[in-house]
């Protein structure tokens, strides 16, 4: 099999679905922003809960938010074989970004004294950035991990295991490796997009 432009994109066209990743990452990241600050702002100001815990409970729920945001918008073209692996990543890496996230805002409160409402927001604007950045690496990389392309043994496998299914009907064979190409290249547009 030849390959094609399609099948090693260019560098350009790599950026390009990063950006475009990012992007929506960005959007799903900013819907929990907004759920991750108006629950911290309701604990801090409406159930005068310490700002670590009122931190902690609103990270709570934005990780739920987002996950769904993820997993059914952002990366559901991912292999998604193994829901109990992804989940369990998913909540180690987003409990250490609330680690991170939190352990910015404790900074700021318990070493730099930082005590007002408004700057504790800003502490956990600071503290929402670098976890933010810790997300998306390890959500791309770990997480949400992109469904493997067939090699030239997968194809030739498949189409043997055709050939074997029906050895008077080789257009069966020609069937199962048009099916296995045509699968390989959403998967390759899907990564570009």
């Amino acid at each position: 099999m030849a390959t094609t432009t399609a099948s090693n994109p260019s560098l350009a066209q790599k950026l390009r679905g990063l950006s475009g990743e990012a992007v929506k990452f960005g959007l799903v990241g900013l819907s929990g922003v907004v759920v991750n600050f108006a629950v911290f702002w309701v604990c801090i100001n409406g159930l005068h809960l310490a700002s670590l815990r009122s931190n902690i409970a609103a990270t709570l729920v934005a990780i739920a938010t987002n996950y769904l945001g993820y997993r059914y918008w952002l990366y559901r073209d991912r292999d998604a074989a193994s829901r109990k692996r992804e989940i369990t990543l998913f909540l180690l890496f987003s409990g250490a970004g609330m680690l991170i996230e939190t352990g910015v805002l404790g900074f700021s409160v318990y070493v730099l004294g930082l005590s007002s409402h408004v700057q504790q927001v800003a502490a956990k604007v600071g503290g929402l950035a670098l976890g933010t950045v810790f997300r998306f690496i390890s959500y791309r990389t770990w997480v949400f991990t992109a469904v493997p392309e067939p090699t030239g043994e997968q194809l030739a496998a498949a189409r043997a295991e055709a050939a074997q299914d029906a050895p008077e009907a080789p257009a069966v064979g020609v069937v199962a490796q048009a099916e296995l190409m045509l699968a390989a290249e959403r998967i390759r547009y899907a990564k570009a997009e």
